[in-house]
């Protein structure tokens, strides 16, 4: 999926964020506002994990990503 229509339609999808990664809060959420690099940086700090596994775990969530998340 293109992280450009993913970033275009953040208010419509960050559910999903949050069902993925729960730790995150709609505030996260609100300030990350669809950045894949600042979403990435948010699941780093709040899951203590390096920053490579966190951009991993984004990158397969955005090609998971699929029309029916979109309407």
């Amino acid at each position: 999926m293109n992280w450009d229509r993913i970033e275009g339609n953040w208010k419509q999808i960050k559910g999903k964020a949050k069902v993925q990664w729960g730790k995150l809060t709609d505030d996260d959420l609100d300030v990350v506002a669809g950045n894949r690099q600042q979403l990435a940086g948010k699941i780093q700090e709040r899951y203590g994990i390096e920053k490579d596994e966190a951009e991993k775990q984004v990158d397969a969530w955005g090609k998971s990503a699929d029309d029916k998340w979109f309407n």
